[in-house]
C-alpha cells in the first residue's frame, strides 16, 4: 500500500483539533521553462491541539474525518 505523505507549513489553528497546513510545490513550467511555485491548504487533523502557526509538519492521507478533513499531522519537524 502507498502512503501519501506531505510536507508543509500550518497557516491557522483557529478551529479545535483541526490545522489547516500549506504544502509548497516547485516545477518548471512547460513552455517558458521557468520555474513556478504553488501552493495548497490541506486541512488536517491534530488530535491534542499541540501544533501552533509557522509549525513544519508531516501531513498523511486518512479516511474522511469530516466535510474538508482528509488528512492528519503524523510529525513535527520544526517547531516555531
Amino acid at each position: 500500500m502507498v502512503w501519501v505523505t506531505k510536507i508543509g507549513e500550518i497557516i491557522s489553528d483557529k478551529m479545535n483539533k483541526t490545522r489547516v497546513v500549506r504544502v509548497e510545490r516547485i516545477f518548471q513550467h512547460p513552455k517558458y521553462k521557468k520555474m513556478v511555485r504553488k501552493y495548497k491548504k490541506y486541512y488536517a487533523h491534530d488530535e491534542n491541539n499541540v501544533t501552533k502557526v509557522g509549525d513544519i509538519v508531516k501531513i498523511s492521507l486518512t479516511r474522511p474525518l469530516s466535510k474538508l478533513k482528509r488528512w492528519k499531522i503524523v510529525e513535527i519537524i520544526k517547531k516555531k
